[in-house]
């Protein structure tokens, strides 16, 4: 009981408000691109710095549902690495800094579907950490 709750409050929940952090300020740095407040090779090496991070924190989160037995969030995780994978075996996964405002919208559009995901997971990820914690004030109880 106690590891379950290690996984929801000490790896699940930093994880996801990391990756939602990291994705808004994906989306601000294109939208402060497209608005021309910042020039494209400021913006590219701003986004670049955290795509492979996300990568990895992506994997190593799909692996502990994975391992520790929590399916659901495994099969809700999984398309997401997988598609980071693929992207990665692409080397599709950096911003190119001569391109990046022709894929400008797109990747404005992908980012704003990954928080709404980060978001889900988030929700998801909070809903079974209470569900854990009233299952284990209880248990206690008897």
């Amino acid at each position: 009981m106690g590891l379950d709750l290690f996984f929801w409050f000490v790896l699940c929940l930093p994880l996801n408000f990391a990756f939602l952090a990291s994705t808004f300020y994906q989306v601000l740095m294109l939208s402060d691109l497209e608005a021309d407040f910042i020039n494209p090779y400021d913006a590219a090496s701003r986004i670049n710095y955290f795509i492979v991070p996300e990568f990895i924190g992506q994997g190593l989160l799909c692996a502990f549902c994975l391992l520790t037995g929590h399916w659901i969030m495994f099969l809700i995780t999984v398309p997401v690495t997988c598609y980071h994978v693929m992207l990665y075996m692409k080397r599709k996964h950096l911003i190119d800094v001569t391109e990046v405002f022709r894929l400008l919208n797109a990747e404005k559009k992908f980012r704003i579907a990954k928080i709404a995901y980060y978001l889900t997971i988030i929700f998801i990820s909070i809903f079974r950490l209470v569900l854990m914690l009233v299952y284990y004030l209880d248990s206690e109880d008897e």
